[in-house]
């Protein structure tokens, strides 16, 4: 398995491409025993830090914006930040003396994943968007730890060299592409193992390849009683992976609710349960792999639905949608298509389903209504071909030759037709 993730970045005005590339770790007993103990050690390092930011938080922030004439302020201190932060762990090294034994370069980034927490909670993301307060993360749900700087030729054959862990068995499914080069390295322990994530850099841009045909474009409708239909009418069946497994996923974690929290068995019947909902990841994200490339076989462009998915997943609908992995499988298809020189536009998605794809005429219709018969025109088809017609109709209205033109020399192509993937 791996995920692979395309990002256009500047440094000094220069475009460069970001890509990951995850594969399996085989290490030994020692070394896996050593990435468990690193783990415990960061995951209490992390929860130290944000408790001293909380402790800043709570002394410096006051809800009153009055104060009578004779008052006691407490006495303030300075915020803990990046730098400030960073500056403890020499000390830190010196009072707990293993944590020597962990690379300073993962240690440091355990304060940046602080930071970031603390700034999206505080200030929000890049689009003003604030998260939840920061939650204290317990032992087994810190599970990664990355070293931010990467040496050329860490990755010797089949085995990769990890400052202080030494050098590790990878399972390399396949080859590092040509031109690419090792920024960083994620190591993860997942139900089933060990994985390390390389993010790679590029100096080249993705560029639409000379036989580009802005003719073959098609638009796709996705759905819960079809996992998508096409405007020439295909349809792909939706596998339901999750509702499959649920039978079996109830007998584990009913096993697990019976066991005496604390022992050994119940930590055996939890890993069991990790494992088998992996499983029904790995077979969605195996079916979204397949089905997108299927396309992008038959079409240069492929126009889909802006869906609000995040909405979507807190409906009635929820389990629904997010079995079936909207997003996911959007950003999986347009990553394809940027690393295959090819298309994917997102065009509005009101109104598809109500609009009739013949006349433009509205045809108002209830979800559980599945067929489109219009009374101006005659036009008679399944509502999620008439849905994805619409949408076809849509995204030729939005200049497909110019955008071709722009994908090569603009980011602004790039970010407009990138998805970005939420973990279900």
């Amino acid at each position: 398995m791996y995920t692979k993730n395309l990002a256009l970045i500047y440094k000094g005005g220069d475009k460069q491409l970001r890509t990951t590339y995850q594969y399996r770790l085989r290490p030994t007993k020692q070394q896996a025993t050593e990435i468990d103990r690193w783990l415990s050690m960061l995951c209490a390092q992390y929860n130290y830090l944000l408790a001293d930011r909380f402790n800043w938080y709570e002394q410096n922030c006051c809800p009153i914006n009055a104060c009578p004439l004779v008052c006691h302020l407490p006495e303030f201190r300075d915020n803990p930040d990046y730098y400030s932060q960073k500056k403890t762990l020499p000390e830190l090294k010196k009072t707990h003396p293993h944590y020597s034994e962990i690379y300073s370069q993962v240690l440091q980034d355990v304060v940046r994943r602080v930071q970031v927490t603390f700034d999206r909670f505080l200030k929000g993301d890049s689009n003003g968007k604030r998260s939840g307060k920061p939650r204290f993360k317990p032992r087994d749900r810190y599970r990664t730890f990355t070293y931010p700087q990467m040496k050329d030729g860490c990755l010797q054959g089949n085995l990769i060299n990890l400052p202080m862990l030494g050098k590790i068995k990878v399972i390399l499914h396949r080859p590092i592409p040509d031109g690419f080069k090792i920024k960083t390295a994620s190591v993860t322990k997942k139900a089933d193992g060990y994985y390390l994530t390389l993010s790679l850099e590029d100096a080249t841009v993705p560029a639409i390849k000379p036989d580009f045909n802005p003719e073959s474009i098609t638009g796709i409708d996705v759905g819960l009683k079809e996992f998508l239909t096409t405007a020439e009418g295909e349809v792909a069946p939706i596998p339901q992976h999750y509702r499959k497994s649920q039978k079996r996923l109830r007998v584990i974690q009913k096993r697990v609710s019976r066991r005496k929290k604390g022992s050994k068995r119940r930590l055996k019947a939890v890993k069991q349960l990790g494992r088998q909902h992996k499983k029904v990841a790995d077979k969605r994200k195996d079916f979204h792999f397949k089905t997108a490339n299927n396309l992008l076989k038959k079409y240069d462009v492929i126009a889909v639905e802006d869906l609000n998915v995040k909405g979507l997943s807190r409906s009635k609908l929820a389990k629904s949608v997010l079995d079936a992995g909207w997003s996911s499988f959007l950003s999986i298809l347009t990553n394809k298509a940027e690393n295959a020189g090819l298309l994917v536009i997102p065009v509005k998605a009101s109104g598809t389903s109500q609009d009739c794809s013949r006349c433009g005429a509205k045809v108002p219709k209830k979800l559980h209504e599945r067929w489109h018969d219009c009374p101006n025109c005659g036009c008679s088809l399944h509502r999620d071909h008439n849905a994805a017609i619409n949408i076809k109709n849509r995204a030729v209205g939005h200049s497909v030759l110019k955008a071709k033109s722009l994908l090569s020399n603009s980011r602004i192509v790039l970010e407009a037709y990138t998805y970005h993937e939420v973990e279900v």
